[in-house]
């Protein structure tokens, strides 16, 4: 026998979970880029400056975001219904998309200027080494925190259809909610 078909809507427990998890991988490469207090020479620290802080800026807007969620999610969790009810829908949906974009384009910056400064110096000092070791250990950490942000983001977009059908058939006749149903399908 099948099992019974899924509504589409994800348990907010475990969207609670996802972000709690997306929240430690961007802590983590903050903490790390942060506390770092190996230097390089100054022309790969020139060059290093704009997208380290680029990688930094973007894990600070992935956390003020996920903290921001996690509230909310947390919210919904324990009452059952939305904060600020069914418009944060549309908020949650496309922020959840910027937030993931951001967070790509913060770790691919760095892993670019991994590549580059291994082009640029000759790695064989253990200072250089360390730098790259801990810029790719951050990117790596930031990517992996895209990653659950774009499952967020999946799980956000299921919530569309539920709301959009509640849109359409309030208030409406039954031939209208019929129109409505087979325009979609």
């Amino acid at each position: 026998m099948a099992p019974p078909p899924s509504n589409g809507v994800v348990s907010p427990f475990v969207c609670f979970i996802v972000r709690v998890l997306t929240l430690m991988c961007l802590f983590s490469p903050l903490t790390l880029l942060t506390i770092d207090t190996a230097t390089a020479t100054a022309s790969v620290s020139d060059y290093g400056d704009i997208k380290g802080r680029y990688l930094c800026a973007a894990i600070v807007i992935g956390m003020a975001y996920t903290l921001l969620q996690t509230f909310f999610t947390l919210f919904q969790a324990g009452t059952g219904a939305r904060c600020v009810g069914d418009g944060l829908v549309y908020i949650d949906f496309y922020a959840d998309k910027v937030v993931s974009c951001i967070l790509a384009t913060g770790a691919a910056a760095s892993f670019g200027m991994i590549q580059d400064l291994k082009i640029m110096v000759d790695v064989s000092g253990l200072v250089i080494t360390h730098f790259i070791d801990v810029t790719n250990a951050a990117a790596s950490l930031c990517f992996v925190g895209f990653l659950l942000t774009f499952v967020s983001s999946v799980f956000s977009s299921f919530a569309l259809p539920k709301l959009q059908h509640k849109q359409v058939c309030e208030g409406e006749t039954e031939t209208e909610m019929e129109a409505y149903y087979f325009s979609v399908v």
